[in-house]
């Protein structure tokens, strides 16, 4: 799959970067799609909510009255559920929504992801971007020359930088990850995913290794 090289400015470099099939022209599974996205979004829950049983509210524990005799029904302690107060029946308890999910499946959800953006043409490649310091206005100027009416955009970059990542922060429709850190989730949430060159490169390499092994 050959894909123009723009620059900074949004103009054609001249020179495309061949993607490999492998990745980019899968049939794309969307049952992996859907699995790895509810896996990423179970794993953002905090799961901290909490109510008191019984046995935590405060209230003394003595029998409100003898057991018959009374005419009335049978009672225990005031912080019996029923009465205000009380503790709570089957309240949640803190726990964790995450979920596994086989490497594999998560592979081919970011594949197929990839794949989908491959067919509707909203793949991009940029050449490298050095920032001399943290400018949200020139990474703005950039993805607005790439991808004029500023949809929301995945960027995305081989290696870790501090003033491209700083310059993206700001931007509520766009995001900077390193392709390390990429995941299926922001994929599909994305409406383009702009790669720096070195980043896209990076596909190819990871197919040569495998070829290789």
């Amino acid at each position: 799959m050959q894909v123009d090289v723009f620059n900074s400015k949004g103009e054609k470099t001249g020179r495309t970067l061949d993607l490999p099939e492998d990745i980019f022209g899968i049939e794309p599974n969307d049952h992996c799609i859907y699995l790895a996205v509810k896996q990423y979004l179970a794993a953002q829950r905090q799961g901290t909510h909490k109510t008191k049983t019984r046995a935590e509210v405060q209230g003394a524990s003595r029998k409100l009255h003898r057991q018959k005799g009374t005419g009335g029904a049978r009672k225990g302690n005031i912080r019996n559920p029923l009465y205000k107060g009380g503790g709570t029946i089957n309240g949640p308890l803190p726990h964790g929504y995450d979920f596994k999910l086989n490497r594999k499946v998560k592979d081919l959800a970011k594949m197929s992801a990839l794949a989908h953006k491959a067919r509707e043409n909203k793949i991009v490649i940029v050449e490298d971007l050095k920032l001399d310091a943290p400018k949200t206005s020139a990474f703005a100027d950039m993805m607005s020359n790439l991808q004029p009416g500023t949809p929301k955009a995945l960027f995305v970059m081989a290696d870790y930088d501090m003033n491209t990542y700083l310059s993206a922060r700001n931007m509520k429709r766009n995001k900077a990850v390193v392709m390390s850190d990429m995941n299926t989730y922001d994929l599909v949430n994305a409406q383009v995913v702009v790669f720096t060159e070195s980043a896209a490169k990076l596909f190819n390499e990871e197919i040569e290794a495998g070829a290789e092994a």
